[in-house]
């Protein structure tokens, strides 16, 4: 065993002296060393209830034959990280979550790994971990929290938190009404009831075969959850007496896999950032034109909120992922292997779309989609050389084409500003730059001006277009990822107040309607703007990769 490196011979007597201290015994050091992987913290919601998944876990490990440790990793809420300093550091620590658990697991020498997550920038963390480390590994993402419910109706956090304070500014309800969606809309321990991010992660987790069946939409608050958990515990062994290893199980077919799954589940546009980040450590090269490429023939099949009225709940009981995944059966690969130790294919005979509500489908058929393309869209041309990301399943049709007149920001706080001040009209584009990774730094979430022009009806006359990111919430006409960024001198830093944008997401194409040569003039006189960056920031500044790559560091 790999753990015998620091627990057998009698040059380990040290070693055994420090981990009896801990509470082994001689029965414990005969079996092989599993590190449990928790991200479990009082910080976020997501998180709240992981400490009850570890028992689960750890029992399930202890039944097939292995010692457990757990140890802990960072986690940030971005919702509570949003719309301030704070989020600058939501995807540094992604990098600092995935080097913690290399650094723990391989000073460790556990035989085998499994990895207890949930939310946007943790789930990614634990994978990349997963696929440097190349252990015999499972993952159990925490579940979706249930729906608020607020009168009759149900609630999530970004349609009636985020987007409720523009409604608010426009008086379209009242300080009472605000309050009582404050207090009900988030229902408790689970990561937000919509396809936002975390959940996003957590799908395309299982359909890159690293966690089991079900486990992606198995809310926190059920016992199918906990069920998941033991027996990922008892597979983590099975895995490792077979030698199965996630580089075997996370192939280029599987990623393939996890883009269609996205697609078509009309995904957060981080997975833009996530998935070729993850793929690098797992020594796959992941362009996000494949995204585009994709895109092209795999519908959007699944329309939960932001883009439409269901929630996680009703995916879940529509059969989850890997009824989805039955759906999408003829443009899948479906000899792929998975952590269950079986193919895709072996999977999916145990899981059929089911159709609960009887008055709507929440999973679509491939010859009845909800849209003929996949959910994101790469636009390029001389404001993105590099490419920028769309959501497109979340805009509105009359949005597809728009060209507007610009109205330029240096950060988000200043663009939020103007947003609820007013200073936005009808037809404009908002440019908010220097917030990409190198920029920002640390590419923050615009989840705040985009609510904003949302809950003050302006999503389906106002394009919004950034070098930043947004959060899995975000519904419109709103590009992001700009490549090149603003500090680095792309075009979106010579972006003018009344300058002329067209963003055409059929053509896959962002335009600044200005010539080269005045573009030319512009970038003589720009200079970045002077941003005195300490301690973490500065580092990552210097190391960060474009957000066309991933945002991987050097």
């Amino acid at each position: 065993m790999k753990s015998d490196n620091v627990k057998m011979g009698v040059e380990r007597t040290p070693h055994r002296m420090l981990f009896r201290a801990c509470g082994l015994v001689d029965e414990e050091f005969e079996r092989p060393l599993v590190g449990i992987v928790n991200s479990w913290n009082e910080l976020v919601p997501g998180h709240i209830h992981l400490d009850k998944l570890s028992d689960a876990v750890k029992a399930g490990v202890r039944m097939g034959g292995g010692t457990p440790l757990e140890f802990n990793t960072i986690g940030i809420c971005d919702g509570i990280a949003m719309n301030h300093e704070g989020m600058r550091y939501s995807l540094p620590s992604r990098e600092v979550i995935r080097d913690s658990i290399e650094i723990v697991a391989r000073a460790y020498q556990f035989d085998a790994l499994v990895f207890i997550c949930s939310c946007d920038k943790i789930v990614p963390g634990h994978l990349m971990a997963m696929g440097i480390l190349n252990v015999p590994s499972i993952v159990v993402t925490g579940g979706p929290m249930l729906p608020g419910y607020v009168g009759d109706t149900y609630r999530d956090l970004v349609h009636d938190g985020f987007e409720a304070v523009g409604l608010y500014q426009e008086n379209k309800i009242s300080l009472e009404e605000l309050k009582e969606l404050e207090c009900y809309s988030c229902a408790g321990a689970g990561s937000c009831s919509g396809m936002f991010t975390a959940n996003t992660m957590a799908c395309l987790t299982e359909a890159l075969g690293l966690s089991l069946p079900g486990c992606a939409t198995a809310h926190a608050v059920d016992a199918k959850k906990v069920h998941i958990a033991k027996k990922s515990g008892l597979m983590v062994m099975e895995l490792l007496r077979r030698g199965i290893t996630p580089r075997m199980i996370a192939t280029n077919e599987a990623f393939e896999n996890a883009i269609r799954v996205d697609l078509a589940i009309g995904g957060s546009t981080n997975t833009v950032l996530h998935l070729p980040a993850i793929a690098h450590d797992f020594g796959i090269e992941l362009p996000i034109e494949k995204f585009d490429e994709l895109s092209r023939t795999t519908p959007h099949l699944v329309s939960l909120r932001p883009a439409g009225d269901n929630f996680m709940l009703d995916f879940e009981r529509a059969g989850g992922v890997h009824a989805l995944m039955n759906r999408l059966k003829p443009l899948l690969n479906t000899q792929a292997l998975t952590v269950s130790g079986r193919t895709l294919e072996d999977n999916l005979r145990e899981h059929v779309v089911v159709n609960p509500l009887k008055s709507k489908e929440v999973i679509a058929t491939l010859d009845n989609p909800i849209h003929r393309e996949g959910g994101i869209a790469i636009l390029k041309g001389n404001l993105a050389e590099n490419g920028a990301v769309v959501k497109q399943s979340a805009v509105d049709p009359k949005m597809m084409v728009h060209e507007g007149s610009a109205l330029p920001f240096n950060s988000e706080e200043d663009a939020y500003k103007a947003i609820l001040d007013g200073e936005v009209g009808r037809g404009d584009v908002v440019v908010i730059r220097y917030e990409g990774p190198k920029g920002g730094p640390g590419m923050r979430e615009m989840l705040s001006p985009t609510s904003a022009i949302a809950g003050m009806g302006l999503s389906d006359s106002v394009a919004l277009i950034t070098d930043g990111r947004f959060s899995g919430g975000t519904r419109g006409p709103c590009v992001g990822h700009v490549s090149p960024e603003a500090w680095e001198g792309g075009t979106i830093a010579f972006v003018e107040e009344g300058d002329i944008v067209r963003v055409d997401i059929p053509s896959r194409s962002l335009t600044l309607k200005v010539s080269e040569d005045e573009i030319a003039e512009r970038k003589k006189k720009w200079r970045r703007p002077d941003k005195k960056l300490s301690g973490l920031l500065a580092r990552y500044s210097k190391s960060v990769r474009s957000a066309s790559e991933g945002a991987i560091l050097e």
